[in-house]
């Protein structure tokens, strides 16, 4: 029996065609407050935080990552 699961075949989780712009939207505001309370606090995890941020901005904008056929 075949494994289900997230990526397995045509029913796998890309099949849907990736998350939403809100959702990208809602990942990078949230991946800048982290970072900025983990800047406050001279965290070293900060720069982490701070790349994910761009990454999800990135991919709201549609810089980076698949591209919408529409």
């Amino acid at each position: 029996m075949a494994w289900a699961g997230w990526g397995a075949g045509a029913s796998g989780a890309g099949s849907a065609g990736g998350p939403s712009k809100a959702f990208l939207w809602v990942a990078c505001l949230g991946s800048v407050v982290v970072t900025l309370v983990l800047a406050l606090d001279r965290a070293p995890t900060a720069l982490l935080t701070g790349v994910a941020a761009a990454y999800f901005g990135l991919r709201a904008m549609g810089r980076f990552g698949p591209k919408d056929p529409t």
